[in-house]
C-alpha cells in the first residue's frame, strides 16, 4: 500500500488523539514496559504519558520512533489495523461503489453495510464517512429513502468539508423525492452557509450543490430564486472551468425556462448541459439528463417524437446500468409511454405504464398518478372512454397524498382538462380548484363590514 506510507503524516494529523494513546499503551503493556522503558534516552517519560492520555499529538518523526521500538507498524498506531487491512476496507468500499454505478445496488448495499462497520469499529473516519454515503446512496436506490435520510443526516453532522457537499446534495434530493420541499429548502439553506463558512464555495461540489438547491425551488415553483441562484453558478462554473459544474448550471437553468412554458429555450439549454456532461463519467445524472431533455422535445410545438423516444430509450438504457433510483426508472418509462401514445401507438404505452408503476416505489405519489393519467390518454386513444375516465379517477385519489408543488400542480391541471374532455365537468373543477391551491392560490372574497350607524 505505497499510498499510506506517503500520506503518514495527513493520518496522524486527522487521528483521535484518545484513540492514538490506547493503541500506544496497549503495544507498550503487550512487551511488558513501563512508560520509562519505552521513553529511552530519546523522550522523556511525561512526553509519552502525555501522548498516552491522549493530550498531546507527537511528531510523526517522534511516533515513528516509538513504532519502531516497539516493533509495531505506524499504521497500526494510527489506524488501529495494519496498513493491509486497511487497504481491505478501502477496496471493499470501491467494490461497493463500482457496484452502485453499474446498476447493482442491492451487492452495494450489503457491501457498504459491511466496510462500514469494520471502518467504525477501527474508528477510522474517513473510511467510516465514505462507506455511510455509500450505504445511503445504495438505499436511495434501492428505493429506502427513508434509511438514506437517516445516513445522510449522520454523516453531514459528523463529516469534514468536502464530504458535507457531498453527503448535502444527497440529502436535498432525498428530502426532494420524498416530497418535503420546506425541509429540502431548509437543510440546503442551513449546509450552503457552512460551505461558505469553511471557505469551500469556489469548488465544483459547491457549485453542483446549489444547482442542486435550485432545482428544489424549481419543485416548489420560486421560478425567481431559482434563477438567481442558476446564474450564480453559471458564473462561478465558468470561472473554475468545469465542464460537470457548468452542465449541472445549465440543466437547472433549462428547468427555470420549462416551468415558465418556454419549451424552445430550455430544450437548447438541456442539450448543452448534456454535451458537457458527456465529458465526465457521471451516469447517474448524464442518464437522468437525457431522459429530460426527451421530455422537453415531446413538449415542443410540433413535438420531435423521433428523437425524443432515443433520447429517452437510450437513458433508460443507461440507467439501468447506473445508480438511478427506481423513481428514475419508472418516471422514464412514462415519458416513454407518453410518447408512444402522441406516435399513435396506445397499446405500447399501456404496456409501459404498469412497467412504470411496477418499479415505482410506495412513497412516488406523483409517478403512480402520472402512470395513471398516461394510462388514461391510451385507453382514450383506444376507445374505451369509460376505461380511460376511471384512470383519470385514480389519478386524482392518488395526488391527493402527493405533496404540494410545481410538478404536481401541473398534473392536477392536465387532469383537469382530461375530465373537461371526458364529460365529467365535476370532476374537472374539482381538479382546477386543486391546481390552483397547490399554487398558494386562494379566493379573494370581499368581507361584507357592517355600516355604522347613527352618526
Amino acid at each position: 500500500m505505497s499510498h499510506m506510507h506517503a500520506s503518514n503524516a495527513e493520518l496522524l494529523h486527522a487521528v483521535d488523539l484518545t484513540a492514538l494513546g490506547a493503541r500506544l499503551r496497549a503495544a507498550r503493556l503487550a512487551r511488558g514496559w513501563t512508560q520509562t522503558d519505552l521513553a529511552g534516552g530519546e523522550v522523556s517519560v511525561g512526553y509519552v504519558s502525555r501522548i498516552e492520555s491522549g493530550t498531546r499529538r507527537p511528531n510523526l518523526a517522534v511516533l515513528t520512533s516509538l513504532a519502531s521500538r516497539l516493533g509495531t507498524p505506524i499504521e497500526q498506531l494510527l489506524l488501529g489495523m495494519s496498513a493491509t487491512q486497511y487497504d481491505d476496507i478501502r477496496l471493499g468500499l470501491d467494490y461497493a461503489e463500482l457496484a452502485l454505478e453499474t446498476g447493482e445496488a442491492v451487492d452495494a448495499e450489503r457491501q457498504a453495510r459491511e466496510q462500514l462497520a469494520v471502518a467504525e469499529e477501527a474508528s477510522l473516519a474517513d473510511l467510516s464517512h465514505r462507506g455511510r454515503y455509500l450505504l445511503a446512496r445504495a438505499l436511495e436506490t434501492n428505493g429506502d429513502l427513508d434509511g438514506a435520510i437517516l445516513e445522510l443526516e449522520t454523516l453531514v453532522a459528523s463529516a469534514p468539508g468536502p464530504m458535507v457537499i457531498t453527503g448535502g446534495i444527497a440529502l436535498v434530493r432525498c428530502y426532494k423525492e420524498t416530497g418535503d420541499l420546506s425541509l429540502a429548502i431548509e437543510v440546503g439553506e442551513r449546509l450552503e452557509a457552512r460551505i461558505t463558512d469553511a471557505g469551500l464555495d469556489h469548488c465544483d461540489e459547491a457549485v453542483l450543490f446549489a444547482v442542486n438547491l435550485a432545482g428544489t425551488y424549481i419543485r416548489r415553483g420560486d421560478l425567481h430564486k431559482a434563477s438567481r441562484i442558476c446564474a450564480e453558478a453559471v458564473r462561478r462554473a465558468d470561472e473554475l472551468g468545469s465542464a460537470r459544474a457548468r452542465a449541472g448550471a445549465y440543466w437547472n437553468a433549462s428547468l427555470v425556462q420549462a416551468q415558465r412554458g418556454d419549451t424552445s429555450a430550455a430544450a437548447p439549454l438541456a442539450s448543452r448541459a448534456l454535451a458537457l456532461l458527456s465529458e465526465g463519467n457521471d451516469a447517474r445524472n448524464l442518464a437522468r439528463l437525457r431522459a429530460k431533455l426527451g421530455e422537453l422535445q415531446l413538449q415542443l410545438d410540433p413535438p420531435l417524437i423521433d428523437e425524443a423516444q432515443r433520447n429517452l430509450r437510450r437513458a433508460r438504457e443507461e440507467m439501468s446500468a447506473s445508480s438511478a433510483s427506481e423513481v428514475d426508472l419508472a418516471a422514464t418509462d412514462i415519458r416513454i409511454a407518453q410518447s408512444h401514445v402522441m406516435a399513435g401507438e396506445p397499446e405500447v404505452a399501456l404496456e409501459l405504464t404498469g412497467r412504470a408503476e411496477e418499479a415505482a416505489g410506495p412513497r412516488a405519489a406523483s409517478v403512480h398518478a402520472e402512470a395513471r393519467v398516461v394510462r388514461g390518454q391510451a385507453l382514450a386513444a383506444l376507445g374505451r372512454g369509460a376505461d380511460a375516465h376511471a384512470s383519470y379517477t385514480e389519478a386524482m385519489h392518488i395526488l391527493t397524498a402527493a405533496g404540494a408543488d410545481r410538478s404536481v400542480a401541473q398534473l392536477w391541471f392536465e387532469l383537469a382538462g382530461l375530465m373537461e374532455e371526458a364529460g365529467d365537468l365535476d370532476r374537472a373543477r374539482e381538479a382546477y380548484r386543486n391546481a390552483a391551491s397547490t399554487t398558494g392560490l386562494t379566493s379573494r372574497r370581499s368581507i361584507a363590514r357592517e355600516v355604522p350607524t347613527g352618526i
